[in-house]
């Protein structure tokens, strides 16, 4: 079970460097990771654009911000290239790491349930300890309340 103050689980995942990233490249530094359900998506943009918005003052305290959902890597360039994303999206296809981080559940929507994922936001230290979990995400005002959080950790 993910909780806080458990070590994050480490992963590696395809990224639009054109590169893979690991969660190990980043200890020593504080980690973002959001799970978003579908790239270019109303929720989905406004997020990212909060967090791109945010970017440098969460680079000045150290901490790198990556979002994930099962999109292809293809999808995930075009979604950042729209929106001029200073930061890397990773691919999930497999859903591995949405699955092994929790955020893969059951969804209702205009009364249909399916499988998706629950927009989850997850706060890493420089250790690459869980130090704060989002679940079920409203996006207005998240990537500032993910801020102020770290600011009050700093």
């Amino acid at each position: 079970m993910i909780k806080i103050n458990s070590k994050a689980p480490a992963f590696t995942l395809e990224s639009t460097n054109n590169n893979t990233y690991s969660l190990k490249d980043s200890l020593g530094k504080y980690v973002v990771l959001y799970f978003y359900p579908k790239d270019d998506t109303p929720g989905c943009t406004i997020e990212t654009i909060d967090f791109n918005k945010l970017l440098p003052k969460f680079k000045k305290l150290n901490c790198e911000v990556f979002g994930i959902s099962k999109d292809n890597i293809k999808s995930h360039n075009k979604f950042k290239d729209k929106y001029k994303i200073k930061f890397n999206l990773l691919s999930d296809e497999e859903k591995k790491i949405i699955k092994y981080y929790k955020v893969w559940a059951k969804k209702k929507f205009m009364g249909k349930e399916f499988m998706g994922v629950v927009r989850s936001t997850f706060l890493i230290d420089k250790k690459g300890k869980i130090i704060k979990i989002w679940n079920n995400v409203r996006v207005k005002n998240h990537a500032k309340e993910v801020l102020d959080e770290l600011n009050s950790i700093k």
